[in-house]
């Protein structure tokens, strides 16, 4: 049986309002929550047995699949106390079903849209006779990650921090968040405690001589951890760039079939429109996220942001960057600034924010 852990617990905070009550592998990407994106891939690759190392609002993980009949067993690891990643990993271990200590397990980051194919890296797994094998993506700068060199075969020599300047920039590989554990490795983390698979568990195993191995690819690669990366991953998603067994076909929009778009308005650049949403005449949409029962009136623009459900934007109003929570009211004419987050049931009168001015006559007498 072939069995992964996928990595659930942590608040995503750098998406709020979007996650102060929905996990962000819950957060709707290209249609459907991401874990579900992730399932479908796994599945792909044989995995019949999926643990989920949850922590944050945990009991909403088992709410969206309790009615999930696909052929694939789900177990529900908690996390009461904080556990590092490597303690999160141990902690889901103990429900994983596979006897043998040699059986690989996969490991995913509960936020990360790869395109790496999950059949190859098992493969490579086993023909090295592994201990670990990591996923490892090549970025254009990598100073703002842990780097892992490897060496002509594959193995891995070192994690090394942050690089803080061009010189400790002795490669441009990081870990990308997906990892093969031969079972017996896993067994050994310790369970009493918190671990960090990449600052303790990763280096202690290289150190001691055991079979580190990187995959490296230029596959897809995508840390949905922020606002701007979670709208792009969704339209790369929608347009084909970025693939899922959930997404049928590529596409310059995805619309519930239930939302109402006025014939003049466009929807592009693999934006999403939820359930019952209405966008009004003359609107434009572009790599965005509207979510269901939200209301766009005329003539506004909505560029690489978000926009929760239950929603209202207001004619005229134009939104770049920006995450609007549920419940929200923007009014009419707003110009918000870029990378600006709003709170859930928030209410901006119309004109109440603008980046440039207005020529609307003061209210006030003079």
């Amino acid at each position: 049986m072939q069995e992964a852990i996928i990595l659930v617990g942590g608040k995503g905070t750098r998406l709020r309002p979007l996650t102060n009550h929905t996990p962000k592998p819950l957060l709707g990407v290209a249609g459907s929550s991401f874990i579900r994106h992730q399932i479908a891939k796994l599945m792909d690759a044989g995995v019949e047995h999926v643990v989920f190392a949850t922590s944050y609002l945990a009991g909403l993980f088992e709410d969206e699949f309790k009615d999930f009949s696909q052929n694939l067993e789900i177990s529900y690891a908690v996390e009461e106390v904080p556990l590092g990643t490597g303690g999160a990993i141990r902690n889901a271990a103990r429900l994983l079903r596979g006897g043998s200590a040699d059986a690989p397990v996969l490991v995913l980051n509960g936020d990360i849209l790869s395109g790496l194919d999950l059949r190859e890296v098992l493969e490579r797994h086993r023909a090295r006779d592994a201990d670990v094998t990591l996923h490892l993506t090549r970025v254009a700068d990598p100073r703002a990650f842990g780097l892992v060199p490897t060496d002509g075969s594959g193995r891995v020599l070192s994690f090394l921090e942050k690089p803080k300047t061009a010189e400790e920039c002795v490669t441009d590989q990081i870990n990308a968040g997906c990892y093969v554990f031969r079972r017996s490795v896993l067994d050994a983390i310790p369970a009493d405690r918190e671990v960090s698979v990449e600052q303790e568990t990763f280096p202690q195993l290289v150190a001691e001589g055991s079979r580190v191995f990187g995959h490296t690819t230029d596959d897809y690669w995508r840390d949905l951890g922020t606002p701007l990366a979670f709208v792009h991953g969704s339209a790369d998603l929608v347009t084909g760039r970025a693939t899922s067994p959930l997404v049928a076909q590529p596409a310059e929009a995805l619309i519930h079939p239930t939302a109402t778009v006025d014939p003049t308005a466009r929807v592009t650049g693999g934006s999403t429109v939820g359930p019952r949403a209405v966008i009004g005449p003359r609107v434009v949409v572009d790599r965005s996220i509207v979510a269901a029962d939200v209301t766009v009136d005329e003539g506004a623009l909505i560029h690489d942001s978000v926009v929760d459900h239950d929603s209202a934007i207001g004619s005229g109003t134009v939104l770049r960057e920006t995450v609007v929570g549920c419940h929200a009211h923007i009014g009419a004419d707003n110009e918000l600034p870029p990378q600006l987050r709003l709170s859930c049931g928030i209410r901006i009168p119309a004109q109440g924010v603008r980046v440039s001015g207005s020529a609307v006559a003061c209210p006030s007498v003079h």
